[in-house]
């Protein structure tokens, strides 16, 4: 009788010089053998040649980078997807410009009742005042025009809009928002934080006949980044935007390429956290929790300081919402996990003083409670994030869209505590890479080199002494990131038993110079043991 083991043969098996697993520091020559959805052994070519059948499809990548594929664990989908469905307004540098961009866009689609555009940003423009309602009516006075800040916190919109949303000068501000009126108590078409929200509610939600190819389009686009898994935040402002039912729809076509884990706001009443907590959980989507906002944004002085506003003195922003304490401690207390939108060091503080009352008032557990941007922190507060087991969700890529001589302005001498990555990674804080798009774009790539050069557009630092080492950067987006969704025992790392999620770069990120590593393409995708795109030389 034989002792010879029996091994079955790989469905694929890949090969290249530089294989980042996310366990080791730095690449080495390896080879991954994949059978079914899963990573059965990695090891020498040499080692696993028995794994080779017939039917094996066999990669051979020499020089270029095989690593566990990007997990981006704050994005929006519908709101990119309306974006990538609209007209993009980021390269605009004036207001008569977006206007025009608006108008002939609108003339390509006579059938949408609301003419939607994004990312429109004033503090690039080459005159960066707020702009007016007016401008819009004077092309567009007869269908309502929608117009998302590329903060995700404004809107612009025309007189229809106005008349529609039944706003006049004697709307008052909703809680947490704001009307901006003119002198004579008229709105202007400006719109911030939960005001913008009452727009978005009618405005942004995608035709039923374009949902599904538009989404299909945003799958493709996500695979040929790379990005094998995603946090889908449904909170945006004071709406949830989303399309969950559609989700499930392409699972069960088999259509789901990329995991999909998502958020839901967090309320006073959690029956319906329950209730998606319980259906949602394949291993394709999948729910994560809980997300709110404590603040807004730097450059709106909307994000709320410790002290004040420098450009504003005596102001701090917006009071943090207290009701908060009570929703924190009940969601906690069930077991969700809960993740916060905070800017300004204020909210930051103001978020771990609530994980920290949490722990003492339920007990300490894994719970994994995430802030999200954290663009400015205390010094003090740094620490804090590993002493109560918080994540610091971050996006360098923010850097790049910010006006940095604008965002300074605000907040002086904290420029030296802004978007401190290097400072949290110090203090023992598990950090995540993410892009929160649409507010920037869906490439992990722009990502990783801002973190590791912090240079934006004019080559110039930011905070230059907060850069991060490229393989800090990737375990950030794929290992620690795995962590962020719960999965780090099927995701984020190749290793033996571990899902199939994997991507192949074309070149060696470790050995090209910085400037490259924005350029980087991807040339494999795979995602539970599937193929879901190949760069066609």
């Amino acid at each position: 009788m034989s002792s010879l083991k029996h091994v079955e043969h790989a469905d694929i098996l890949i090969s290249s010089n530089v294989v980042f697993t996310g366990v080791d520091h730095s690449p080495k020559p390896a080879s991954i053998a994949i059978q079914g959805n899963k990573i059965v052994a990695v090891g020498h070519e040499d080692e696993l040649k028995e794994r080779i059948g017939p039917h094996t499809q066999v990669y051979r990548y020499q020089d270029k980078l095989v690593m566990p594929g990007f997990n981006d664990l704050h994005l929006h989908v519908v709101p990119g997807c309306l974006m990538e469905d609209h007209v993009n307004l980021l390269g605009a540098r004036s207001e008569q410009e977006v206007v025009d961009l608006v108008s002939e866009f609108a003339k390509t689609r006579p059938d949408d009742f609301w003419v939607q555009g994004y990312m429109w940003y004033h503090t690039k423009w080459d005159d960066p005042k707020l702009p007016h309602r007016a401008s819009l009516d004077a092309v567009i006075p007869d269908r309502p025009v929608f117009l998302f800040h590329a903060s995700g916190h404004t809107v612009w919109v025309n007189s229809k809009a106005l008349e529609i949303l039944g706003i006049d000068k004697n709307t008052p501000n909703p809680p947490h928002g704001e009307i901006m009126k003119d002198e004579f108590d008229e709105p202007t078409g400006i719109l911030y934080e939960a005001a913008a929200s009452l727009a978005a509610k009618h405005a942004m939600n995608l035709a039923e006949n374009r949902k599904r190819p538009v989404f299909g389009r945003f799958l493709s686009q996500a695979a040929e980044l790379g990005i094998t898994s995603l946090t889908d935040i449904f909170k945006v402002t004071d709406l949830e935007i989303s399309e969950i039912e559609l989700y499930e729809e392409f699972e069960k076509q088999g259509k789901l390429t990329s995991r999909i884990h998502f958020l839901i706001g967090l309320e006073a009443d959690l029956e319906r956290a329950r209730h998606y907590r319980d259906k949602y959980q394949s291993g394709m989507l999948r729910f994560s929790g809980l997300k709110e906002f404590l603040d807004g944004v730097v450059t709106t002085h909307t994000a709320n300081l410790v002290e004040p506003y420098t450009d504003i003195p005596e102001y701090c922003g917006p009071q943090v919402p207290e009701k908060m304490r009570e929703y924190v401690l009940a969601a906690d207390q069930e077991g969700f996990r809960i993740r916060f939108h905070a800017v300004g060091d204020g909210a930051v503080r103001y978020a771990l003083d609530l994980f920290e009352e949490a722990q003492q008032s339920n007990g300490s557990r894994d719970a994994r409670h995430t802030i999200e941007h954290i663009e400015v922190v205390h010094p003090e507060d740094i620490p804090r994030f590993k002493e109560l087991g918080v994540i610091a969700s971050m996006q360098p890529e923010h850097m790049e869209l910010i006006n940095k001589k604008h965002y300074f302005s605000c907040i002086g001498e904290r420029e030296q505590h802004t978007f401190a990555i290097r400072s949290l990674l110090d203090a023992g804080a598990k950090v995540v890479l993410n892009t929160d798009y649409p507010v920037v774009s869906l490439n992990p790539f722009l990502e990783i080199y801002r973190a590791t050069t912090r240079i934006t557009g004019e080559g110039e630092l930011f905070n230059g002494g907060e850069a991060i080492t490229l393989t800090e950067a990737l375990k950030a987006y794929t290992t620690t990131a795995a962590y962020g969704t719960f999965r780090e025992d099927e995701l984020g790392t190749l290793e033996e038993g571990m899902l199939a999620d994997l991507i192949v770069v074309d070149c060696d990120l470790f050995q090209v110079p910085a400037e490259r590593i924005k350029d980087a393409k991807v040339e494999l995708t795979i995602v539970d043991g599937k193929i879901i795109f190949e760069k066609l030389t």
